[in-house]
């Protein structure tokens, strides 16, 4: 094969996922990165080996990156060679995403300056160097990109993905009543049905 698929999952995901969309592309190869990075710093490292190790035999790469898969796709992978880039819920301002989860947590900056790190009640890790890394660090993105992005999407805001899909010139499609994970039937093949459109 001359062309390979690199799939990124999201948070709580696995490199196994990649396995869904080896029958879509049927003429390439189909690899899931094998990453466990929680911060864009560590990521940009262990994506970029993990990236070489695997795009060095082959002449075509498309990436498949999923959630805050595609955050650090983009953190990561901006200066690499990649044909096609396809983002399911893709985390596309993180500053954005932890201000949100802030006034979610009622956490003034203050606070999260003094206290480093704070454990929120839905689950999620306030970290004052993940907001510093993120607004010292914005992120430039120009491979070609399609988006698929779920209208009841609990973490980014239309308005946020619409504005970033402009900037990038990245196509958007938009499902009726899909939620951020797509895991239903019917979000699959709605999920393959975008896929097969822009392959």
């Amino acid at each position: 094969m001359e062309k390979v698929v690199i799939y990124i999952h999201g948070k709580g995901g696995n490199a196994s996922e990649a396995t869904h969309y080896k029958q879509i592309f049927s003429d390439s190869d189909v690899v899931g990165l094998d990453y466990s990075s929680r911060y864009p710093w560590e990521a940009k490292r262990e994506l970029s080996v993990l990236f070489a190790s695997v795009s060095k035999y082959y002449k075509t790469i498309d990436i498949i990156a999923n959630s805050i898969g595609a955050f650090f796709a983009m953190t990561s992978l901006a200066d690499k060679n990649i044909e096609k880039a396809f983002f399911i819920s893709p985390v596309v301002d993180m500053e954005k995403l932890i201000t949100d989860m802030m006034l979610w947590a009622n956490v003034t900056e203050d606070k999260l300056r003094e206290k480093k790190e704070i454990q929120t009640s839905f689950g999620e890790i306030l970290s004052w160097e993940y907001l510093c890394y993120v607004r010292d660090n914005p992120v430039t993105w120009s491979a070609p990109t399609h988006i698929l992005y779920a209208e009841n999407d609990n973490l980014t805001s239309y308005s946020t993905i619409s504005e970033f899909a402009e900037r990038t010139g990245s196509t958007l499609t938009v499902m009726k009543n899909g939620e951020h994970w797509f895991h239903t039937e019917e979000q699959m093949a709605f999920l393959d049905n975008w896929i097969w459109r822009y392959k």
